[in-house]
């Protein structure tokens, strides 16, 4: 039972990774908890905690959201324009 993690922009360059798949309990995972483990993994990404978006699924997802086996987690940076 697994989730896939994508990491876009700034994000890839700190984890050094475009995705990767982390192991989930059958009852799930809320987002929240999620970030805090990806952050005792990849420090770096706690600087951006504020400012994250987050998306399961290809929808926007809160942190008290939960993840399942097999859901697709999104994590981006503030989206830039000019």
């Amino acid at each position: 039972m697994s989730i896939r993690v994508l990491f876009f922009s700034v994000l890839r360059d700190i984890t050094g990774q475009d995705e990767i798949t982390l192991p989930v309990p059958g009852e799930g995972l809320p987002v929240g908890q999620l970030l805090d483990q990806l952050y005792q993994s990849y420090p770096g990404m706690s600087d951006w905690d504020e400012k994250l978006l987050i998306a399961v699924n290809c929808e926007y997802a809160s942190r008290d959201h939960t993840v399942k086996s097999g859901d697709e987690v999104a994590i981006m940076p503030p989206v830039q324009g000019g």
